[in-house]
């Protein structure tokens, strides 16, 4: 079966792979199927269909699936506890009134797009959703403004996060697939999706706003009534636990910078403490301390919320295993070096590739997550055969790709569409083109810093 019409070999890989990543789209799409489970079944196909052993399959869909959890499935974990801690506490409430009161009511979108790049780095967009309704919803009934003026800044500025600034876990699925480094990542991802959410944010937000009236549902502006905190936490203890993970991973790699061997005690010292993991998990016990027990909460109160809060995160962390899964098999299959063999040949810009298989994958499940990380394993070995690239780059345009043209198969369509009360139409109009002039946006951007350095 691993030959077909006479094809060559790697034409035949690559044939069988779009075959694969077509009943993808069509099971997710379509058939409604699960995408863990889809995922499974197209790795499963895909390496029997190329000629593999069953018996290899199995160890590359197992290998593939717990090589992209073991770092993935912490950061997933301590981050969304992470977030719980600031809904709790009311920290996300804090940072936005702060914020707000020093910007003013005329630069609101600004501020509550800063205020969704902040909360969205540590917790998935999502999360970073539901945390910040009660405050959309508050902000608009108090400024009288249009609520997609102020609500498409914030999902832009969570989503920008989601794409590309470290240390969100899908940003960090790419650094770990392409071995970049984190440091630079989020100076580059800084760079690059600032930019890029001002003007999918506040900029785009102004046009389609005056163009789409939608009103704040009532039954959900009940729901996510703000929490009558007793005692909230200030705005600098506050900011300071959300940035200690991004702050210790700053300290990890200019250390790195400054003493490269690093040989010295010091210098092992900071790159322990910023390497993700243990940064995260520094965060997290820190954020039980500043944002639980320093509020009033008990220990059973602070043990609760960790606990509930890890229930939504399954899907999330079995889904993204399932691509991890799906890309051992690409790679394990030969499926992979045969991509790279034919982008080599065809001399294609690595930023320009990398931002096109992520795009296409995105545009297929619907996930961005499944798309940074299967785009990772076939962007890898084309890495691999092209010295002196930048990654950092390469995770920032894997990470563009990504993010492109969310429409009905994105979990996260939905859930814009019903928490900003708007239609079908009216989500593809707003969200949907909001998505691609942030993708774009950062990949042109991404592409300009390659010339660069």
């Amino acid at each position: 079966m691993s030959s077909l019409f006479g094809l060559s070999h790697n034409v035949t890989l690559l044939v069988w792979a779009l075959v694969a990543i077509v009943l993808l789209i069509v099971f997710i799409a379509k058939f409604k199927w699960n995408p863990f489970v889809v995922l499974l079944m197209t790795a499963v196909f895909l390496g029997l269909i190329v000629g593999m052993q069953p018996n290899d399959v199995i160890k590359s869909v197992t290998g593939g699936f717990g090589g992209t959890l073991g770092t993935i499935a912490i950061v997933i974990g301590l981050g969304t506890m992470l977030g719980k801690m600031m809904a709790e506490s009311g920290g996300a409430e804090q940072i936005a009134n702060t914020i707000i009161d020093k910007f003013g009511e005329r630069r609101i979108a600004y501020s509550i797009l800063f205020v969704a790049i902040i909360i969205g780095i540590p917790v998935f967009f999502e999360v970073g959703v539901i945390l910040l309704i009660p405050i959309l919803y508050t902000l608009v009934k108090k400024t009288k403004k249009p609520m997609l003026a102020i609500g498409i800044p914030l999902v832009t500025g969570l989503s920008v996060a989601h794409g590309l600034i470290p240390p969100h876990p899908a940003p960090m699925i790419a650094i770990e697939a392409y071995h970049a480094d984190i440091g630079k990542t989020i100076l580059f991802s800084l760079l690059v999706g600032i930019p890029s959410a001002i003007l999918a944010g506040p900029i785009f937000a102004k046009f389609i706003s005056k163009r789409i009236q939608v009103d704040p549902p009532a039954d959900l502006v009940e729901q996510f009534a703000t929490k009558d905190v007793k005692r909230p936490p200030g705005f600098g203890i506050t900011i300071l636990t959300i940035l200690m993970p991004v702050i210790l991973m700053l300290i990890g790699s200019a250390a790195s910078i400054i003493d490269p061997d690093g040989t010295s005690g010091f210098t092992m010292f900071c790159k322990f403490i910023g390497h993700e993991i243990i940064a995260l998990l520094i965060a997290t016990v820190f954020a039980f301390f500043s944002l639980g027990f320093a509020r009033g909460f008990s220990k059973e109160q602070v043990s609760k919320f960790t606990m509930d809060c890890l229930a939504p995160t399954a899907s999330i962390i079995l889904i993204i295993g399932g691509g991890g899964a799906f890309k051992g098999v690409l790679i394990d299959s030969g499926v992979g070096k045969a991509i790279a063999a034919i982008a080599t040949n065809a001399n294609l810009n690595l930023i320009v590739f990398a931002f096109l298989v992520a795009a296409l994958i995105r545009l297929a499940t619907g996930s961005s997550s499944v798309a940074m990380t299967t785009a990772a394993g076939i962007v890898t070995p084309v890495l691999a055969a092209t010295p002196g690239a930048n990654v950092e780059l390469v995770v920032l345009a894997t990470g563009a790709g990504s993010l492109i043209m969310s429409h009905v198969n994105d979990a996260g369509f939905w859930l814009v569409k019903e928490f900003l009360n708007m239609s079908v139409p009216q989500t593809l109009k707003s969200w949907t083109v909001l998505e691609t002039i942030l993708s774009l946006s950062a990949f042109v951007l991404t592409l300009c810093l390659s010339f660069i350095f």
